[in-house]
C-alpha cells in the first residue's frame, strides 16, 4: 500500500473566501471515496493548531503505486484539484511513501 500525504498553505483571501475555500477542498477531496479505482482511504484534515506552517492536510492510502498514479490523472480528481484545490493554494508539499 501507498500513503500520499499533501499539505497546502493557502493563498492570503479574506476569512469568509478562506472558510469557504477549507470546506470545498475538504467535501471535494472527501468526495472521491469510492469513485476512484484504487483509492482506499482519503480524509482532509483542516483543524489546524497555531504552531502549524500549513493550513490543510490530505490524508490518502492507496493499493499500489500504479493506483496513485491512476488517481493523479483520474477525471474526476482532476476535476477536484482544478475547481476546488489549485485556485485556492499557493504552496503544495507532497510526500509518498510505502505502507
Amino acid at each position: 500500500m501507498v500513503k500520499h500525504v499533501i499539505l497546502w498553505k493557502l493563498k492570503d483571501m479574506p476569512a469568509d473566501e478562506t472558510a469557504a475555500a477549507i470546506v470545498g477542498i475538504k467535501e471535494n477531496l472527501e468526495g472521491l471515496a469510492g469513485k476512484i479505482p484504487g483509492l482506499l482511504e482519503i480524509k482532509v484534515y483542516t483543524d489546524k493548531l497555531p504552531s502549524s506552517n500549513a493550513d490543510l492536510m490530505l490524508d490518502s492510502t492507496f493499493e499500489s503505486a500504479e493506483a496513485l498514479k491512476g488517481y493523479a490523472v483520474h477525471p474526476a480528481h482532476v476535476a477536484v484539484a482544478d475547481t476546488y484545490v489549485r485556485p485556492y493554494t499557493a504552496s503544495r508539499s507532497c510526500l509518498d511513501f510505502n505502507i
